[in-house]
């Protein structure tokens, strides 16, 4: 919903966090290789819009967090929905139009945007722009996986 801009450390914490967080859950050896990968890889939607799922219940040893890596195509319209968790952009590249109940806000690289339930929110790139790359996390873990669990496995 908000636009905020992070500074480059800001980024850089969050994202050493996470790197910290799956690498403790590694080390402690919680599950098998095979179970570290049931809930992570890449998965496309018929409209071309891919998701990474890169730290999930599999290899974090819990559900309190996923974090992925989302890539829109031009002219992507992903139609305005719910979320049961909180859903957080950090984009990487390009320009997203970010809808929240009807408020449409700009973010491009190194801007934040978020939705928590029961808004609704759309996401919206140019037809004439290149493609979108974001830091997608939700909180509660588990919503990455439902949004991909039609979708195709590539990875």
């Amino acid at each position: 919903m908000m636009l905020t801009r992070l500074s480059s450390r800001a980024a850089l914490a969050v994202v050493l966090t996470a790197g910290l967080g799956l690498a403790a859950g590694f080390a402690m050896g919680r599950s098998s290789v095979a179970a570290q990968n049931a809930d992570l890889g890449t998965w496309v939607s018929t409209g071309g819009t891919e998701i990474e799922l890169l730290l999930s219940e599999s290899n974090l040893g819990g559900s309190e967090i996923q974090i992925g890596e989302i890539t829109w195509p031009p002219g992507a319209n992903s139609g305005s929905h719910p979320h049961g968790a909180t859903e957080i952009f950090y984009v990487l590249e390009g320009e997203l139009e970010h809808v929240v109940d009807g408020v449409s806000e700009i973010l491009g690289p190194g801007d934040l945007g978020f939705v928590r339930p029961p808004s609704e929110v759309n996401h919206i790139t140019s037809p004439d722009g290149g493609r979108v790359r974001a830091l997608v996390i939700w909180a509660p873990g588990g919503e990455g996986t439902r949004i991909v669990g039609n979708w195709q496995r590539i990875e």
